[in-house]
């Protein structure tokens, strides 16, 4: 898991225009959607003590937090992620899961868990078991993305973000999402060892810093 840097910023619809004229003449649209943008919905663990949850807010400099996620509403391509947070620098371990084990977690059934033969699998089970972490809550949202081969440059546009209030229902495509408040859209720029001085150019705008906005503490406002 190699650790990688990231801003983010909140922005406005406006802003968020502006930037995507920007990028795409910049930088590559993501292969993967409709021309670059897609949509995604995630479902996040936290534990009875909402240890995930607290230390976003307090902004502890060492965290953790496991979620599972598809795309477009396809649930033949779901994968389970670990995300990391250390002295700023983010890191990421993923595996795909089967709409059949997503749904058995779901359920409560969890004893295929240990014997999957997937390590991220494994640590979510012993985590659920000696901490209790549990689905917590859906979050939706669309994505805009933009890549750029040098420094392993990804940019991000969210927008639309959702809240599944208390639900867990995430494989149901009816399952309802309101919107989070007035959540902003989100600006996200990730890289490796170094950024490229066209993608900061690009990115930057006047009166935006980095934020530590986070989509899961402001959809958990509301359950």
């Amino acid at each position: 898991m190699k650790p990688r840097h990231e801003w983010k910023h909140e922005i406005t619809a406006a802003d968020r225009l502006i930037l995507a004229a920007r990028l795409s003449a910049v930088a590559r649209r993501d292969s993967h959607g409709d021309h670059g943008r897609y949509g995604i919905r995630s479902l996040y663990f936290d534990d009875p003590r909402d240890t995930a949850l607290r230390e976003k807010i307090d902004g502890v400099a060492r965290r953790e937090k496991f979620r599972i996620r598809y795309y477009n509403g396809n649930t033949a391509f779901i994968c389970l992620e670990k995300k990391t947070k250390q002295d700023g620098l983010c890191g990421k371990r993923s595996v795909l899961l089967s709409a059949q084990e997503v749904q058995t977690l779901l359920d409560g059934g969890l004893d295929w868990m240990p014997g999957s033969g997937r390590p991220l699998v494994q640590e979510l089970y012993w985590k659920m078991k000696s901490a209790g972490l549990r689905p917590r809550t859906i979050v939706d949202y669309t994505r805009e993305a933009y890549v750029f081969p040098a420094g392993n440059v990804r940019v991000t546009l969210d927008y639309d973000i959702r809240t599944g209030l208390g639900s867990t229902d995430f494989l149901n495509p009816r399952s309802i999402t309101v919107p989070a408040g007035d959540a902003p859209a989100i600006l996200e720029v990730k890289w490796d060892e170094f950024l490229p001085s066209v993608i900061r150019d690009a990115a930057q705008l006047p009166g935006r810093h980095t934020s530590a906005f986070s989509k899961y503490a402001a959809c958990r406002v509301y359950g």
